[in-house]
């Protein structure tokens, strides 16, 4: 069935070229390539669209939807009450000289702000590992986009800051043997994390952290307000011939 965005055709020769810029990007082949692809191209399409209907424009296509992110996309710094409530509901995950080792999953979604599908399958493998936490290591050897894949998932023991704050965050606030109750998104992608062994530590004090906890929280706070109104854009759009998940 022909793909289309409010009346514009997303033909094959396009959904190939960027194929090929996500490759050139350094992104695997495999079935998620082709669903990146599709998915970058339509939000896009009514990212630009949405540019053209407010009077936004600058020098090239990602200029012009950065800008419009910029001006249509609110919210607010998150406040240091905010950040206590965090730090405090959240101890485990701020302690100095903890070890943890680790298997993940990974899920690549491709460049953009695509990756809907990926996503949900995902979510999919995820429900069914909580079910039976034992395949674990072969899920991974046959779903996982890191080459630790091989390797069950296994990544082996690493402390506090050698993780992105994501990542990190998860595992050292998840119990030992258990896997993560929903998808860690990094900027690699979308992980399922196992945790297989944990050392203790002492807890840093929150005025040592608070001013990159700050930047975290806020930061995903933009995340947030991004995804929302992507959402809307697409719950206000004409799509013919493919389904966008993550948006329904």
């Amino acid at each position: 069935m022909t793909i289309s965005v409010n009346g514009t055709e997303i033909n094959e020769a396009t959904i190939a070229a960027e194929m090929n810029r996500a490759r050139a990007a350094g992104h695997p082949e495999g079935e998620q390539l082709r669903d990146s692809a599709i998915q970058e191209l339509i939000l896009r399409k009514l990212m630009l669209d949405q540019a053209a209907k407010v009077g936004v424009s600058a020098g090239s296509d990602e200029e012009t939807i950065g800008t419009l992110l910029q001006q249509e996309v609110a919210f607010n710094e998150v406040d240091e009450a905010s950040c206590r409530s965090f730090y405090d509901e959240n101890s485990a995950s701020f302690m100095q000289g903890e070890m943890a080792a680790a298997s993940h999953i990974l899920f690549t979604p491709g460049e953009g702000l695509g990756g809907s599908l990926v996503k949900a399958k995902a979510e999919g493998i995820l429900a069914d590992l909580q079910k039976n936490p034992a395949a674990f290591a072969a899920m991974a050897r046959e779903h996982s986009a890191c080459p630790s894949g091989k390797e069950g998932g296994a990544l082996g023991q690493f402390g506090r800051g050698q993780m992105v704050p994501e990542f990190e965050q998860a595992v050292f606030s998840t119990e030992l043997g258990q896997i993560t109750p929903e998808l860690i998104e990094t900027q690699f992608g979308y992980h399922i994390i196992q945790v297989t062994d944990r050392k203790g530590g002492d807890l840093v004090s929150f005025d040592e952290v608070k001013e990159r906890l700050q930047a975290y929280l806020t930061d995903m706070e933009g995340r947030k307000a991004t995804h929302a109104y992507l959402a809307d854009l697409v719950k206000a759009a004409d799509i013919q011939g493919y389904q966008l998940p993550a948006f329904a």
